[in-house]
């Protein structure tokens, strides 16, 4: 199955000159998304990983999933405010401003093997950031998976260490 069929381009948005790549013919489509599932749930017994952490809101799309196939949990990373429990948080710049990603303080255990998983791998702020969470906690990251890597924004160059799986590229 060609993943890349199940894609919309999508034109100008959210500003002039991007060209949006749509998940949500993939995820609407049941064949197509128990497919790239699949390959995610082979990736991560694969690696070993006792866990999936997965960032706000399309890394939860792909990791629940994956997480429940294996019978592990899933550990979501969040923005401020969204955690009730104490959290650990990381800062990182965006292009235009900041951003901080949150994760429960304890949820994720020293040494536990964590694969994350998120949509996309742009420009790798937020994947950089989530790494940053689970290592602060004691976790191990065994593996980095996402749906599409955007190879020109060359997000790959901050995961040089790291297993990563995308299983479509532009």
């Amino acid at each position: 199955m060609n993943l890349k069929d199940y894609i919309a381009n999508v034109s100008d948005f959210p500003i002039k000159g991007i060209e949006f790549k749509d998940i949500t013919p993939l995820i609407g489509n049941g064949k197509a998304f128990k497919h790239a599932t699949n390959l995610f749930v082979a990736f991560t017994k694969e690696i070993g990983a006792d866990i999936i952490v997965g960032p706000d809101a399309r890394g939860f799309i792909f990791g629940c999933p994956v997480a429940t196939n294996l019978e592990i949990g899933f550990v979501p990373v969040r923005k401020p405010g969204k955690l009730p429990r104490e959290v650990i948080e990381f800062s990182y710049d965006l292009e235009y401003g900041k951003n901080t990603l949150c994760l429960h303080k304890g949820d994720i255990l020293p040494g536990q093997k964590v694969l994350i998983i998120d949509d996309l791998l742009a420009t790798g702020g937020t994947i950089e950031a989530t790494i940053k969470l689970v290592e602060a906690s004691g976790g191990i990251v065994v593996g980095i998976a996402f749906l599409i890597e955007l190879e020109f924004l060359k997000g790959r160059e901050k995961l040089q260490n790291y297993n990563v799986l995308s299983l479509m590229r532009y």
